[in-house]
Formats: C-alpha cells, structure tokens, sequence
C-alpha cells in the first residue's frame, strides 16, 4: 500500500509541477484583455485558467491527502519498532568513572608556537 501511495505522489507531483509551469501569470491576462490572440486558445475563448485553476486545485488537494497518509503510515510504522528499542540505562548503570581508561602519554603541556 506504501509503495503505491509513493508512486501516486510522484506522479501527483510532477502533474502538478507540469501544470503550474504551464500556467500564464497574472501580467500575460492584461495582453489576452486587448485581443491577444485570446481567441484562438486551445481552451476557448475564455482562456486555460477555469480548467487548469481547477486541476491545480485538484491535485494539490490530492497531494495533501497523500502526504497526510505517508506521514500517518510511517508513524505508525516508527511506533512498532519503538517496541524493539531497549530501555535507556538508569544513573546507577552507568560506568563508575575509575573503569574509564586515562591516556597517560598525552602530553598536557600547551605547545610552543615558532617564532617567525
């Protein structure tokens, strides 16, 4: 079902990017109002933008429900292997400090910096 859901979203996503690359911004609408050509449009006279509005507002929908259901199935999936997880250690498991190895050749002397 994941895997699905994941192959929907990509292609949701690239539809998406596909249409609002196609899109005409709001300043080419000021050349269509003067007789640009707005009759000869794949769409008709009254433009792309009811059609393409509206799959983009479909889609985007779309891919906020998808996103909501990926986001639901991996926490889910996240709680189950939470199970697996050991139990953090107390303050009193910890290591004593006098089991923790000191490096005695480490030098502690600041070195000397060359002159130039």
């Amino acid at each position: 079902m994941e895997q699905v859901l994941i192959i929907v979203f990509v292609v949701v996503i690239l539809a998406l990017v596909g249409l609002i690359m196609l899109q005409q911004g709001k300043g080419a609408d000021a050349g269509a109002s003067f007789g640009a050509g707005a009759s000869q449009t794949v769409f008709g006279s009254s433009g792309s933008g009811n059609f393409m509005s509206r799959t983009t507002t479909i889609l985007a929908f779309v891919f906020f429900a998808i996103s909501l259901g990926l986001a639901y199935i991996a926490k889910e999936k996240a709680s189950v292997s939470a199970v697996d997880v050991p139990a953090v250690m107390q303050q009193d498991e910890m290591i004593p400090s006098d089991d923790v190895p000191v490096n005695e050749e480490a030098d502690q002397s600041v070195p000397e910096v060359p002159e130039q």
